[in-house]
């Protein structure tokens, strides 16, 4: 009797299942989609300053703020229309197909439009020397990046800026350099004369 109720219960048991587990819809169950700056808590899965590490926490601030600017729909997400304006406010207005390919070079998600990290994508591209200079991205991170850094690199407005002002600095460096040992070669030049005029003097005074 008793292991008849045992058996039963066992099956009873089996006849259930698994206990349930969060389904795709919870918070949990998004957990793998991509995170940006207007979506909800279980949406932010990743962290900004852990994985573009080559700017600085102002920076991504900055980006940040930007982003949220052009996000007219408050989504989290910057849409083909709002794209549009973007470029338009930063005087390099493109064409349909152009924001289009803007999008589809940093789309990895393939939804068609621009999430947080995606933005973050364009800067680190540029950053890299990634984007063809006459693209539409290339010109969205060098001009958006005026504003977005006020302090740059050594006082640079941009990291764009900061590069040739190294360039600068190195050429300058290298002709300084240059001049210093001009420099010494005309003093040691004119020791030499002047030793070779006193020998000439003491010698006039020995006759």
């Amino acid at each position: 009797m008793a292991a008849a109720a045992a058996a039963e219960e066992l099956a009873g048991r089996r006849g259930r299942g698994p206990e349930p587990g969060p389904g795709p819809g919870s918070p949990a169950g998004r957990a793998g989609g991509e995170g940006s700056p207007g979506g909800g808590g279980g949406r932010r899965v990743f962290s900004p300053a852990g994985e573009f590490r080559e700017f600085s926490r102002r920076q991504l601030r900055d980006m940040e703020r930007l982003f949220r600017q052009y996000d007219a729909g408050k989504d989290g997400f910057i849409d083909l229309m709002e794209l549009k304006l973007m470029m338009e406010k930063l005087g390099a207005p493109q064409t349909h197909l152009g924001l289009k390919n803007m999008i589809k070079e940093v789309d990895e998600d393939l939804d068609s439009k621009l999430s947080f990290r995606e933005f973050l994508l364009i800067f680190r591209k540029a950053a890299a020397g990634e984007l063809q200079e006459d693209s539409g991205l290339h010109a969205l991170a060098r001009l958006s990046e005026i504003d977005v850094s006020t302090e740059g690199v050594k006082g640079a407005k941009s990291f764009f800026e900061a590069k040739v002002q190294a360039i600068h600095d190195a050429s300058r460096f290298e002709e300084e350099i240059k001049a210093e040992q001009e420099e010494k070669k005309k003093q040691a030049e004119e020791l030499k004369q002047r030793k070779a005029a006193f020998k000439e003097l003491q010698s006039t005074f020995k006759q």
